[in-house]
């Protein structure tokens, strides 16, 4: 199995059965992405190095415009998909086998968690895998110490709250929040950034 094949498997939404070669492709894969993020997040690197290193990890560019604020960790790295003008803070970690797409202008806040593998719910069976995407829209800001779930779409412009967990779908232009998160209102298009405690 190469890279291309373990990712059109995975971007399938097949199960990845325990001990198949999928299955051990992604641990050879998780050796690379341990090796790079120890690299990021040992000692200090400009900005640019930053971007050079977090693109090995994907295997793509980034744009000139994407920040990181390490430490980051990843046990996978290949299937992360970044646009433009995106920032990732401090202790954020993707688990990004089943696919992780983050729109342009999006913030994403400390120790935000993005998980796309579920276990199969069978005992005798649960080393399997179920892969399935994240996909977060355009000009997203997740607060910090959010979790998303997999299979969960983030909607252009939606705000999720800090510490949410996130199990389901978010409308475009909104803001959720809460354990499950749900929708707490829409954001006015007029709406003006915030001068005072928000």
């Amino acid at each position: 199995m190469d890279l291309t094949e373990f990712l059109a498997q995975m971007d399938s939404g097949a199960p990845v059965q325990g001990g198949s070669e999928a299955h051990l492709f992604m641990h050879g894969l998780s050796q690379e992405a341990l090796r790079l993020t120890a690299e990021i997040n040992g000692s200090y690197h400009e900005p640019e190095v930053l971007r050079t290193l977090f693109s090995q990890l994907i295997g793509r560019p980034v744009d000139e415009s994407f920040a990181l604020f390490p430490p980051f960790y990843t046990d996978c790295g290949k299937n992360i998909h970044i646009g433009k003008r995106v920032f990732i803070n401090m202790g954020c970690k993707f688990q990004d086998q089943g696919g992780i797409f983050v729109g342009d202008g999006t913030l994403i806040g400390h120790n935000v968690v993005l998980a796309t593998l579920n276990h199969a719910r069978a005992p005798q069976d649960r080393a399997s895998m179920v892969p399935a995407p994240i996909r977060i829209g355009q000009n997203v800001w997740i607060g910090a110490n959010v979790t998303v779930l997999p299979g969960v779409t983030i909607g252009d412009g939606a705000i999720v709250a800090a510490g949410a967990v996130v199990t389901k779908d978010v409308p475009a232009n909104t803001i959720v929040g809460g354990v499950p998160a749900r929708v707490l209102r829409t954001i006015d298009e007029e709406e003006q950034p915030c001068t005072k405690k928000c």
